[in-house]
């Protein structure tokens, strides 16, 4: 089976896409600081400020999938964090495109991870890839600076596809793992007005669109990895109350509050964003999690 070399492999969604690519036959390999041979992902090193990849690594390859970068809402956006957010994700990617331009024999492939903050707060309107991006605030900016390091990759004359990654739900981190949090006290929280739209995707589904990203060859250009099915931020709460099962208060977290406590970093939970799957399933690509209580439920069923 053909070799997958992934660039940040033990996030959230690398160590899940791994574990499927496993279970498939393929060969996983990752890109890590520190080499690690024995480990079930065998580890590479690259080291983005010294600006170097193990080159065998990269011979390996047959694959590239790149989902590197900082995470958006692990630490207050200050003027340095913001500045690694945006590096994190333009200078991997510009790394990677060096060594695959230096190969004789480059990979079939390279697939970028993106996210839906390129079209920034647009309130009900649906958006689908050929949108421009957002004119202010910093996930516009700080995707639509990514994506032009990603597009650069085309001049090595791979196939390259790119994945605008929506609010991807799983029980082990990201948006739903705190949204449960205050359900362990028979409470939960919607944000402001709670109108805001959110574009999920069951962690699986996603990681499925990687897999067709890989094997598909007719797979190329930009995809919107998202749930054909977005929901308003209140509703996503009380529909994350009937998966559960279980008595709740829900009760709404005051928007100012959040932004005294947040600063601009609160653009994350406000911003409303509704996106299109259309591009995605006219490939021919079938969610097995369409549906938002469905999907919660086998979610917190499978603790995946």
């Amino acid at each position: 089976m053909p070799t997958i070399l992934i660039a940040g492999g033990t996030g959230l969604v690398g160590l899940r896409l791994s574990q499927l690519l496993k279970e498939k036959k393929y060969d996983v390999l990752h890109l890590s600081r520190s080499k690690d041979p024995t480990a079930e992902f065998p580890a590479y090193q690259w080291d983005l400020g010294k600006g170097t990849i193990d080159q065998e690594a990269i011979e390996k390859a047959d694959y590239i999938i790149n989902l590197a970068g900082a995470g958006i809402a692990d630490k207050p956006w200050t003027k340095e964090r913001k500045q690694l957010i945006i590096d994190s994700r333009v200078d991997s990617t510009q790394l990677l495109k060096k060594y695959i331009a230096q190969q004789k024999t480059p990979p079939k492939a390279y697939i970028a991870a993106s996210a839906v903050g390129y079209y920034g707060s647009r309130g009900d309107q649906l958006m689908k890839e050929s949108d421009p991006p957002a004119d202010k605030g910093f996930l516009a900016e700080s995707v639509t600076l990514w994506e032009n390091a990603i597009r650069q990759v085309e001049e090595t004359g791979v196939r390259l596809a790119t994945i605008r990654i929506g609010i991807v739900l799983s029980t082990q981190g990201g948006a739903l793992e705190k949204i449960l949090l205050p359900f362990k006290f028979f409470n939960g929280a919607y944000f402001g007005s709670g109108q805001q739209w959110m574009s999920w995707v069951h962690i699986d589904d996603l990681c499925r669109m990687f897999i067709e990203a890989v094997e598909n060859e007719q797979f190329q250009g930009i995809y919107n990895g998202v749930g054909p099915h977005p929901s308003r931020n209140k509703d996503f709460v009380y529909k994350v109350k009937a998966a559960l099962g279980k008595p709740a208060l829900i009760v709404p977290a005051p928007e100012a509050a959040l932004r005294l406590v947040m600063g601009e970093m609160a653009d994350v939970v406000f911003e409303s964003t509704r996106v299109s799957s259309e591009k995605i399933e006219k490939t021919g690509f079938k969610f097995q999690f369409p549906e938002l209580v469905p999907a919660l439920r086998d979610l917190l069923e499978r603790k995946v």
